[in-house]
This record gives structure tokens, sequence and C-alpha cells, in this order.
């Protein structure tokens, strides 16, 4: 039965895709929506979310296609907030919920014996962020890339450093006998290990796929470094999610780029895209399955305390990390820290955590009632909420506009490399001279009505010509860069010299995608 269940899912996760688009809502609050419809009617027969299917099938392919597509350049600019909002951000997080909601619970009577034991386990297994939803509304309204990049690299470190936590905690509160120096060994231990192994598989793979030519076989090795550093990791008593990550940032940074053909890579690109696609698209629906509304509305009140614990404890951390961040090269602007707080989404790793708790471990079943409450209202109301939010700070235009805006600087794009093309034709003799100045008037102007259009969105919304004035000058900034290396390279120039000019050019490029001046 369980066959006739996943082609159901997937046939609700096309017209729920078709749909979304359409309403023009995210994709992924469409899909648990779509999923609390279904449980409530009892639709389909229930694939139950636990920890050995979203650790076998779901995470190790999701963080994966994630880190394959992040640009290392552009994480490792930013390592000092992603790592501080990650390691020392989590570790805040748990302590300010468990400081906000163990009194809040008791004080209001809404949770007997309740005690903050119980609100440590509950802040630990809550605090890995899962922020799918706002990264794709991001890139469809064209917010800065650095804001993207924050939000989904935390995501993808503290995924473990999450896991990690969860389970010293749960040791400690169960009575093991840990100090202070014991958990930040065991942390460093679990969370180091897990880096290596991905980065030894990491490597590996890429480096077999540099002898290959072959487009099946250098997919599937990606599949191999995929879940192979997941299960390694695990296997070995160390952070799956992080050897993973690691895997698949030195897979797309290094052996796509130096060992993929290009129509190789787009071909690997693609698979993992549409992977993404296939898994978020079943997680997103289990988890509305797994939850029940009748059970979710008898405890609103708790939840709702955790639910506001949860998000005060986020933007705590948020507010204090970007004050010390802005004191340090890495800064970030003071309109983001909404949006990173209100970003902050929780997803199935909650979940399964929660169901993962001992039977014998006291208030399980309210637990993971006020765990699947806090998921679903987070995925509902931040998820509904965060394209209003980023157009109200200014963050990003009307998202009309910024379509027939990207519509014409494509038919720019496509038209310009045309007439390029025709120039070649003309130096090759391929095609005689009538045909070509025929050709050249025609698509001249389509330029003509492309250049017009831009200027006439570039007058009517500012924040348009001003993202493209941002583009441009990451562009020539890339260009200084690899004009830098290259003449290093060439021996043209001392290797003082090249650090102090990258230097420059970094803190250029920080400054650009801060908001802020790049000259």
């Amino acid at each position: 039965m369980h066959e006739t269940t996943l082609i159901l899912l997937f046939v609700v996760a096309t017209a729920v895709a078709i749909a979304a688009r359409r309403l023009k809502i995210p994709y992924t609050v469409a899909l648990v929506a779509a999923g609390l419809l279904l449980g409530g009617l009892h639709v389909p027969e229930p694939i139950h979310l636990t920890k050995e299917l979203l650790f076998a099938l779901f995470l190790p392919g999701l963080l994966f296609e994630a880190a394959f597509h992040i640009e290392f350049e552009d994480f490792w600019r930013d390592r000092v907030a992603i790592l501080g909002l990650a390691v020392p951000g989590v570790v805040a997080a748990i302590a300010l919920t468990t400081i906000v909601l163990e009194p809040a619970a008791q004080g209001l009577g809404l949770a007997a014996e309740f005690t903050w034991q119980h609100a440590l386990v509950f802040s630990a297994l809550i605090a890995a962020t899962d922020p799918i939803a706002v990264v794709a509304l991001f890139k469809s309204l064209g917010a800065p890339r650095r804001l993207g990049m924050l939000v989904e690299g935390e995501s993808l470190l503290n995924d473990g450093t999450s896991i990690v936590f969860f389970t010293l905690i749960l040791g400690l509160v169960g009575g093991n006998n840990l100090s202070l120096g014991g958990l930040v060994f065991d942390f460093a231990r679990i969370v180091g290990g897990g880096a290596v192994i991905g980065g030894v598989v990491g490597i590996g793979v890429s480096q077999v796929i540099r002898s290959v030519d072959d487009p099946m076989i250098e997919i599937t090795l990606t599949t191999i470094a995929a879940y192979g550093s997941f299960v390694a990791a695990e296997q070995l008593g160390y952070s799956g999610v992080i050897a993973t990550v690691a895997a698949g940032m030195l897979c797309g940074n290094y052996g796509a780029r130096t060992g993929m053909s290009p129509s190789t890579r787009v071909a690997a690109e693609t698979f993992w895209e549409y992977i993404a696609f296939a898994l978020n698209s079943l997680v997103f629906l289990l988890i509305g399955l797994e939850v029940r509304l009748d059970t979710l509305w008898g405890s609103l009140p708790i939840i709702l305390v955790a639910y506001f614990s949860v998000t005060i404890g986020r933007a705590l951390v948020i507010f204090g990390a970007s004050g010390l961040l802005h004191l340090a090269r890495s800064r970030v602007p003071r309109q983001w820290n909404l949006v990173l707080t209100w970003g902050g989404l929780r997803g199935a790793l909650s979940m399964v955590l929660v169901l993962g708790l001992p039977t014998s471990f006291e208030h399980r079943e309210l637990m993971i009632t006020i765990t699947f409450g806090v998921v679903v209202l987070s995925i509902l109301v931040q998820g509904l909420t965060m394209a209003p939010l980023l157009r109200a700070l200014g963050i990003v235009g009307a998202q009309e506009t910024r379509l027939a805006y990207e519509l014409a600087r494509g038919q720019l794009q496509a038209a310009s490399a045309a007439l390029t093309e025709i120039d070649n034709l003309k130096n090759s003799r391929l095609a005689s001279p009538p045909v070509l100045d025929a050709v050249t008037t025609h698509y001249q102007g389509f330029v003509q009505n492309a250049e017009k259009r831009i200027e006439e969105l570039h007058l009517e919304r500012e924040q348009l010509r001003d993202e493209e004035l941002h583009e441009t000058r990451r562009h020539l900034l890339m260009v200084e860069k690899e004009r830098v290396i290259e003449a290093r390279h060439r021996g043209t120039m001392s290797q003082e010299t090249q650090d102090r000019l990258l230097a420059d050019i970094d803190a250029r490029l920080l400054r650009l995608e801060s908001g802020e001046d790049a000259d």
C-alpha cells in the first residue's frame, strides 16, 4: 500500500506546485497545508516520518544539494557570521528559549511539573532551522545574495550542531555524568570528525570525477558522496550532517568545476535540483500528514507560549550577534535582522528528533504536540508573511516589476549573443552578407526594444537600477580578483602584494554584499 501512497503524494505535490505558482505563495508552505488537509480527511495510508527515514533518504540528499550549489568564496567571506550563528548562536538560542519557556509555562499553569530540564530538551530539539521556503522566496524575489547565503549557510551547519547538542543534552538530562569540558570535547569530536570524513569523501570523489568523462558515472559519484559520507560518519559516531555538507561543498566547488565538462555540470545540477524538489515535496507533505489539528488545537495555549519563546530566543541571538558583528568586518545590515529572525523556520528535523525521544521520557506526548505545533506555525505564519516583510523593509521590490525587468534583461542578453554570433558568421563566411544584414536588423530591433524597456523600468523603480549597479560592481570586483591571481601565477607579482590586493578586494566585496558602497 505504501507504493500507492507514494504515487498519490507525487500527484498531490505536482498539483500543489502548479497551484502555488499561480497563487504566488511559497511552494513548501502550500505542501504543508495540503498535507494537513489530507491528514484531516484521512485520504492516504500514512507513511510515518521517522528518524530512520529522514536520515536514510531525505537529509543527505537535501543537505548535499544545498551545499553543492553554495559558492565557497561567498561562504568563506561570511564564515564568522555563519559559524557564529551555527555554534555559539545555537547554544545561546537553546539557553534563551529555556529561560523564557520554563517560567512562562509554569506561571500560566499550562503544563504541570514542566521543569527546566523539559524546557532544555525542547529548546535543543527545536533549535535546527529549515529555511527551504525562505531561501526559495529570496531567489524568486531577487533578495541580496549575501542574505540568502547567511540564512542557508547557517541552516546547513546548525542542522548538524543542533543534533549534536540535542544528543548531549538528552544524555545530560538522563543522568549521564558529563562535565562542561566533557561536553565541549564531545561536541568538537563529533563535529570535527564529521568534517574530516566529509572532506576525505569529497576530495576522493572529486579526484575520481576528474579522471573519468562519463556524465552518468560522474553524477552517480556525487550521489555516493552525498549518502556515503553521511552513512560513514554516522557509523563511526560522528556527525553525518556535517560530513555531507563538507562533501557537497567540495564536490560542487572542486570536483564539478575542475573535473566536469560544462554539459556534465549542467546535467548534475539538474539532477540534484530534481532530487531536492522530490525530497522536499515528500517531506513537507509528510509533515502535514503527521500532524493532527484536533490535538494541536487542544494544546494551543502551550504551543503559542513555546512558539513565542522560540521566536524571542532567536531574535535575541540575531540582534545580539548583529551587534557584535557590526564591530567586525562581517557586519550585517541592521534591516536584515528582522528577516534573519523571521526566516528561522522549523521543519522535519525537529519533528523526528522529538519522535525519537524514549517512551519513558516524562511529558513525551506533550513535547511531541508542542514541537509539531511550533513547526506548523513557523512554516505557515512565517512562510506566508516573509514576502510582505521583505517588501516592507525595502529589501525587494514588487514581483511583477521584477519579472518584467528580468524578462527585458533576458531578451537583451539573448539578442546580444545572437549579434555576436552574426559577427562570427561574417568573419567565417558561413552566410552571405545580404542574409546576415537582414537578421542583424531583426536582432538590433530586439536590442533597442529591450534597452528601452529596461530604461523605463529603471525610472519606475530606482531599486532595479541600484541592483544592476550592484551586480556590475560585483562582476568587476571578481574580474579584479581573477587578474590579481593570474598575475601571481605568471610570476609578475609577489605573494605579499597579492595578499594585500586580495584583502582589499575582499573587503570591498563584503561592503558591497552588505549593502554599502564598494568604493
